[in-house]
């Protein structure tokens, strides 16, 4: 990656988006240009998400948000959903340890993300509610070209789909598409028609519900359409720490963001010379320290997502970030409809443990959409996708970014590490040598084999937004996903 080129953020004056596909940046641009809201196109694109990186996010996962208002207190999203009302630790006795596998019908909560799209909107939208979803509909009706980070995965994590009769067919479980290759959802596209002209209740009291109840049974399971119908996603203040000058700002639990804020603030008191290669060490330490004071007072963590991050004309700013969990989620299809449940119960603890399962109760949550103030204005948007790499990825770009003064794209494409465990860190290629070397003398151990991601451990992908000290904005997209930023310079008032 570093013998490349390296590409400078993209700069503009008016809007700003970055997002994980260039179809749901355009789609957001396009809204921009209608006049919609910061959040409006964040929607927009995140429905997109669903549709071009089924693997990452869609409507069978969850959702949370950062936002910042111009001239008001900002705020935070949390859109997880619960483990089901009938949900009994008993039920998981016969499991070993009495932990849940990654992927087990036991796994399943209540998906967020569509009523959260539904809460954000109505607080904060312009457009009418149907308008948001026409991109992704005809996405996934028409079909869409899978872009080669998506079709590499989509291969990679077959096994999942194959293992559920509806996500083979689906998701095409012996013929996953090829890069550049078109796949279309119509059953998805039915689904997203219904929220756009019915709301959210066509989701979560409709025949999708319906629909993930009969799949849920049919494995053993709990979760039932009584379960949807109930959930409710939350406002709330979102957690600060100081980082050189800037005031970073991140979800509180049930999501792990306090431990971006525990790191950087162990890092501020420290040099943080670039040059020198004890710095890393510093960082891996402290973001250990970090991670595993998070574990103690929240849970345990893991998973994929999908990230986007808009400022439109008025200074408004969101990062809004879904998520499946793992790779295609549970790999539970949910008949008709078009889309797979998440696995997010498997960030719960043992029973007996803060986070250990119970009824009605969240999960250990991964997601954590980040911005920064300077000054108590905004600064920045960011999050980086990839479960345990968010909270990490986010401190490896905060300090490049806040502390060594480094350009927005260059900071997103240098190369990162990546804890896996206590030792275990995975170093990505076209790390300097001798930082290399300084880490493994350290003791922090290559963990090749160990767990999904081990030997070929996924380093993130990152989607930023930041305003300069002129004024003008800049994005930033990371070139480990297929996503890009755009700037939308004519927006209608």
């Amino acid at each position: 990656m570093q013998d490349k080129p390296m590409p400078h953020a993209v700069r503009g004056e008016a809007a700003m988006v970055a997002s994980g596909h260039p179809l749901a940046a355009r789609a957001a641009a396009d809204l921009l240009s209608r006049g919609g809201s910061a959040v409006d196109a964040a929607i927009a694109a995140d429905a997109v998400m669903g549709v071009v990186e089924p693997m990452a996010t869609g409507i069978g996962g969850d959702l949370l948000a950062m936002l910042v208002p111009p001239g008001a207190a900002p705020r935070s999203y949390n859109g997880s959903g619960r483990s089901p009302l009938a949900f009994d630790a008993a039920l998981l006795a016969p499991l070993p340890g009495g932990r849940l596998p990654e992927r087990h019908v036991h796994t399943l909560t209540v998906p967020g993300a569509v009523r959260g799209w539904h809460d954000l909107h109505r607080e904060y939208g312009r457009l009418p509610w149907r308008d948001l979803f026409a991109p992704a509909i005809t996405a996934a009706r028409d079909g869409f070209p899978v872009g080669a980070v998506a079709a590499r995965e989509w291969a990679l994590f077959e096994p999942v789909i194959a293992s559920d009769p509806v996500s083979a067919a689906l998701y095409r479980a012996g013929a996953t598409p090829r890069a550049g290759e078109s796949f279309r959802n119509p059953e998805l596209a039915a689904t997203l028609a219904a929220i756009a002209h019915d709301g959210p209740d066509a989701f979560y009291k409709g025949a999708p519900a319906a629909a993930a109840e009969q799949a849920s049974r049919a494995r053993g399971g709990v979760l039932a359409a009584s379960d949807f119908a109930v959930h409710e996603g939350e406002f709330c203040t979102p957690l600060r720490a100081r980082f050189r000058g800037l005031e970073v700002l991140e979800c509180p639990p049930n999501t792990h963001g306090l431990s971006v804020l525990h790191a950087l603030q162990a890092l501020d008191a420290l040099p943080l010379d670039p040059e020198d290669a004890r710095t890393p060490l510093d960082m891996v330490r402290c973001m250990g320290e970090a991670m595993a004071h998070a574990k103690r007072v929240v849970a345990d963590p893991a998973g994929n997502t999908v990230c986007t991050v808009v400022v439109d004309a008025q200074g408004f700013a969101i990062t809004l970030m879904s998520s499946v969990f793992k790779r295609f989620g549970s790999g539970i299809g949910v008949p008709g409809a078009g889309f797979a449940l998440q696995n997010r119960g498997f960030g719960f603890a043992a029973p007996g443990q803060l986070n250990g399962a119970a009824p009605g109760k969240r999960p250990y949550h991964t997601v954590v959409p980040g911005a920064a103030l300077r000054d108590g204005a905004f600064h920045a948007g960011f999050g980086v996708v990839g479960g345990a790499m968010q909270p990490q990825g986010q401190v490896q770009i905060l300090v490049r970014l806040a502390a060594w003064g480094q350009e927005l794209q260059q900071a997103i494409a240098a190369p990162r590490w990546r804890l896996e465990g206590e030792r275990a860190l995975a170093i990505e290629t076209g790390t300097p040598e001798a930082v290399v070397r300084a880490l493994r003398e350290a003791g922090y151990t290559d963990p090749a084999g160990q767990g999904e991601l081990g030997g070929r451990s996924d380093f993130g992908g990152a989607q930023v937004v930041q305003r300069a000290p002129q004024g003008h904005l800049l994005g930033g997209s990371d070139p480990r996903k297929d996503g890009v930023a755009l700037a939308c310079e004519s927006v209608r008032r």
